[in-house]
């Protein structure tokens, strides 16, 4: 496949990047994830990113609840993050009447952090990140799934949550953006968000995924306690 002039290789992801940390909001290498911005380190953040590389990287808080931020109302350290994150590219960028930003941004590849940086001067945090493992992330390879088998606990599983799907459109996906799209659309635990980010390989994350949706409470209560094992 021949790079266009936006591509970002493997060789070229940055040592350290700006972390935005957010609990339950999952990035996927491939996936397209829109954000709002209004905080003013993340506005900083998003400013700095686009006069660089325009990557930063998305992780979740150990402890849930929302933003990581820079520790200041909570004691010396900030608040922790989880080790696994993904990068992603800033693909599209627009500006509100009231401050905000409307960013999307493309998933590249995961990352493990392996320490911080001193706080950016937009107050932000930074991560030292480790790609070594997620080599595979940008080759986009193609999957194992049971695919009827994930259809039918998304179908269940939106129709406890009474949630409206675009069902033609879902299908038309493969088998890889099926699984990485519903990863982060589902609304399932920020745990679960992060057991699919940190799945091995596609494969594995359809196992996982499915695992996940055909285990969710919503459902288990519906089949009532017998189905429960």
């Amino acid at each position: 496949m021949t790079a266009h002039p936006f591509s970002t290789s493997f060789e070229s992801l940055p040592a350290t990047l700006p972390i935005f940390p957010l609990t339950g909001v999952l990035l996927l290498p491939g996936g397209r994830l829109p954000l709002n911005i209004f905080e003013p380190r993340y506005l900083a953040m998003i400013s700095d990113a686009l006069g660089q590389k325009r990557l930063i990287g998305m992780v979740q808080p150990i402890t849930p609840g929302g933003f990581a931020g820079d520790g200041l109302s909570g004691g010396d350290q900030p608040p922790p993050v989880q080790k696994i994150g993904c990068a992603g590219r800033i693909i599209s960028f627009s500006e509100t009447g009231d401050g905000r930003v409307l960013v999307t941004l493309m998933g590249l590849a995961r990352f493990a952090i392996t320490g911080e940086e001193p706080m950016a001067a937009g107050g932000y945090r930074i991560a030292r990140a480790d790609y070594a493992r997620f080599r595979d992330d940008m080759e986009r390879l193609p999957i194992g799934l049971d695919r009827p088998r994930l259809m039918a606990a998304l179908k269940r599983f939106f129709a406890a949550h009474n949630l409206n799907v675009d069902w033609k459109a879902l299908e038309k996906l493969d088998d890889a953006a099926l699984v990485g799209t519903v990863s982060m659309v589902a609304p399932l635990e920020a745990l679960d968000k992060q057991a699919l980010l940190e799945a091995a390989d596609g494969t594995t994350r359809g196992k996982v995924l499915i695992g996940l949706l055909e285990s969710a409470p919503a459902l288990q209560e519906e089949d009532g306690p017998a189905a429960r094992h």
